[in-house]
């Protein structure tokens, strides 16, 4: 059996080890000069290779049960097992899995060891664009520096344009519509938001501690807990990144798209109400500036104190506490109008890609027997925290078992 992958990512080195394991003959084709170099960058370098807590609602999915059946076949304990058996030792910290060595190249040299000792085929700077099916031989061509490879089955583990150059890495979605199937839109995830508001110039830099909550059409369809960033142009941050591929839909389908920040979660409104009426009776001859030492980071105070036109050396009673309360909803429910997000090169996955429902239980095409895809192509993306390369992982062990077994009594999965 001769198994053919295209794109040599997370996904499709695990789907060439795989398919190898199940004694088929493998070649991996890779537009880059090397294999892997994506996966470097992974986890600020240190590459979060899955989590422990783990549910299918880590993830945006149209088929939640579907996609649960293929953890069920390869799950976050296989993950572990696959790199340690592999001679990798792999590091638990606080839920979250990662190389021991701490460093992304090391999950990258255990796969060029496996693939070496299985005797994959790897052929780099090959920029494949038009793979076909051959309905008389049953096969599929691939040509690639000027050579023509052909094989049983063939597996699309192209990835997606995210942490890619503007305008690179859209190659996999087209081959696979080529092969007749249906892409929904693609969109950045895990990716900074962008806002007009001029006083986030003012707190550029800084990182507070809170609730995020999206709202779409004034309605809130999402909320995160954690440390959320503020740039110059807008709001970064891991409780951002989880739902602002959400944000990035309701963008593109035109709609109102905002953001509210609570810097003081673990306080009821009334008891922070409270609070602030106690220090305005207490700090009533204060200057703003020192009413609000203290209750958050500075360069926060005098943002929200610009953005409600007062002047940091303004006199608390002159204010009146009607003039306070402006500036405290302001540190329960700062809202934040979403202008954009970030490209898709500064996003950490790609949301959208191949209809789900277009792929079988083994991950093959329903428009095309023999051919397969993992990762990124599939309109299957996941939350910060190791999900999105455990998708990839499992995937590629999927569909390397799948395509090696094509033929033989499996890979032919309803």
């Amino acid at each position: 059996m001769k198994v053919g992958i295209i794109g040599a990512g997370a996904s499709g080195m695990m789907a060439a080890v795989t398919a190898a394991d199940y004694g088929a003959e493998v070649t991996v084709f890779e537009k880059n000069d090397r294999v892997g170099k994506k996966l470097l960058v992974t986890g600020n370098g240190k590459c979060n290779l899955g989590n422990l807590t783990f549910d299918t609602g880590q993830y945006y999915c149209d088929d939640a049960e579907k996609l649960g059946s293929f953890f069920d076949k390869f799950s976050t304990w296989d993950t572990v097992s696959f790199f340690e058996s592999g001679g990798m030792l792999v590091r638990n910290r606080n839920g979250y899995l990662y190389p021991c060595s701490g460093q992304a190249s090391t999950v990258l040299d255990i796969f060029r060891k496996l693939l070496r000792e299985r005797n994959v085929s790897l052929i780099t700077q090959a920029a494949v664009e038009d793979p076909l099916y051959d309905g008389k031989r049953g096969q599929f061509l691939v040509k690639a520096h000027n050579e023509s490879f052909w094989f049983d089955s063939l597996i699309l583990s192209a990835g997606g344009p995210a942490s890619q150059k503007k305008g690179g890495g859209h190659s996999g979605f087209a081959m696979a519509e080529r092969f007749g199937h249906k892409i929904h839109a693609l969109a950045p995830g895990l990716v900074q938001l962008r806002s007009k508001e001029a006083f986030l110039k003012g707190m550029a830099g800084v990182r507070a501690h809170g609730d995020a909550a999206l709202y779409i059409d004034e309605k809130e369809v999402s909320r995160e807990a954690g440390e959320v960033q503020f740039t110059e142009t807008g709001i970064s941050g891991i409780p951002v990144f989880q739902f602002s591929r959400t944000a990035a839909y309701g963008l593109m389908e035109g709609k109102k798209v905002a953001v509210k920040i609570n810097f003081f979660p673990d306080y009821e409104k009334k008891a922070f109400e409270y609070l602030f009426r106690q220090r305005f009776e207490a700090m009533r001859e204060n200057t703003l500036e020192d009413f609000l030492l203290g209750i958050a980071n500075k360069k926060v105070n005098f943002a929200l104190i610009r953005k409600e036109g007062f002047r940091p050396g303004d006199r608390v009673a002159e204010l009146g506490f009607s003039g306070i309360q402006r500036l405290m909803w302001d540190y329960q429910g700062l809202t934040i109008p979403v202008s954009g997000t970030n490209g898709m090169e500064s996003a950490q996955v790609c949301a959208g890609g191949v209809d789900f429902s277009e792929v079988d239980m083994e991950l093959q095409s329903r428009k095309r027997p023999g051919l397969y895809l993992t990762g990124e192509l599939l309109d299957v993306d996941g939350k910060c925290g190791g999900y999105n390369l455990q998708w990839a992982w499992t995937s590629g062990y999927i569909a390397g078992r799948s395509a090696a077994r094509k033929g033989s009594g499996g890979g032919e999965g309803c």
